[in-house]
């Protein structure tokens, strides 16, 4: 793994640059026999800490480039921080997902979708607002009326998660009453 030379943040980096999975795997691998014990830890503090020159982690790093399969393994990865900010525009990796899908060319829009929905899916709070005060709901491309569209939904799941759990706790609360009469 390291005959260039390169640290696990460099390796990690380029993984999330080139979606390159087995380059990811491989250093998770060598990441968790380091840790020992405490290897789920170990593998998520290097996750967590990882960053480029600029601020971007890797959630960051792997939006920004469209790296739809490396996303999938690192949002597998216990302990993940999965809304951090980056250090220049305080974007989270689901403004960058939006950054990435703008992109794109009109055409080529869907293709990129799947990188926001990934996020959205893994629990990613579209609600998070940036530096300039911006959700990523936003950021996208008006013509884009699918990816606004998929982000509302998202924002009004996360909005009415309390209220639709909250409806289910009432039913079974009417429910459990008639039982104790």
């Amino acid at each position: 793994m390291t005959d260039d030379g390169a640290s696990p943040r460099e390796l990690l980096m380029e993984a999330c640059r080139r979606n390159n999975t087995s380059l990811l795997e491989e250093v998770l691998a060598d990441l968790a026999a380091a840790g020992g014990e405490k290897a789920t830890e170990h593998v998520a503090k290097v996750l967590n800490e990882a960053r480029d020159g600029i601020g971007n982690g890797l959630l960051h790093m792997a939006a920004s480039n469209g790296s739809y399969e490396v996303l999938d393994v690192l949002l597998d990865q216990e302990g993940l921080e999965i809304d951090e900010f980056d250090r220049l525009e305080k974007d989270t990796p689901l403004h960058k997902a939006v950054r990435y899908v703008n992109s794109l060319s009109p055409n080529e829009w869907e293709a990129g979708h799947p990188i926001v929905d990934i996020l959205v899916d893994a629990g990613c709070d579209p609600r998070i607002r940036n530096k300039a005060k911006l959700r990523p709901f936003d950021l996208v491309d008006p013509r884009n009326t699918e990816l606004r569209k998929m982000l509302q939904q998202a924002e009004f799941t996360m909005m009415a998660g309390a209220d639709i759990v909250q409806e289910d706790e009432e039913d079974g609360a009417a429910g459990s009453g008639s039982e104790s009469d």
